[in-house]
């Protein structure tokens, strides 16, 4: 098993879409990158704990490749603004990929030049690629905050079409 720890924005959104993928065994949300310990939910929406809102992902290499999860990361987020996804703003909705070995920090890397290359974006990538350190998960509710809050308004209006979207998109490699 590997671990990947990847920030797209909010982790509600980010966690119910890697969970569907074939090889994928764990996703915990929680917190990186940031200066405080021990963060909560509370401080970290300040902006002031240096934190992203992060998913820690579990994942058997033999079965989904690390750059198989960057192709999910960069197609089910906006890779191009700082500090946001939508209507989330702060340093804790940045893009980030908070490597765990060197051949984690080249792959994302090359990953990310592709993608800024690619033409698919209208503006450049600012993802950040960071060295990991540490994680903090997230209180117990924001665990699986999708399954266990399909009805609520920001899962319903938000969560619901981007998993959509990509449930279409990524199909042969859902774990469903």
């Amino acid at each position: 098993m590997e671990i990947s720890t990847l920030a797209t924005g909010c982790f509600w959104c980010t966690e119910v879409v890697f969970h569907q993928l074939k090889g994928v065994k764990s996703i915990i949300s929680g917190f990186s990158g940031g200066h405080v310990e021990n963060p909560s939910y509370e401080q970290v929406i300040t902006g002031g704990t240096g934190h992203a809102e992060v998913c820690q992902i579990e994942f058997d290499p033999d079965q989904i490749s690390f750059e198989e999860l960057l192709e999910v990361f960069f197609d089910t987020h906006d890779p191009t603004t700082p500090n946001r996804q939508g209507n989330d703003h702060g340093p804790q909705y940045r893009s980030a990929i908070f490597y765990h070995t060197e051949e984690q920090r080249e792959m994302a890397e090359r990953v990310k030049r592709e993608n800024d290359a690619s033409g698919n974006w209208k503006s450049s990538i600012v993802t950040e690629i960071t060295v990991y350190n540490k994680f903090y998960p997230a209180e117990a509710y924001h665990q699986n905050y999708f399954k266990n809050n399909p009805n609520q308004g920001y899962c319903r209006y938000v969560i619901a079409p981007k998993l959509q979207k990509f449930e279409k998109v990524f199909k042969l490699k859902l774990d469903i």
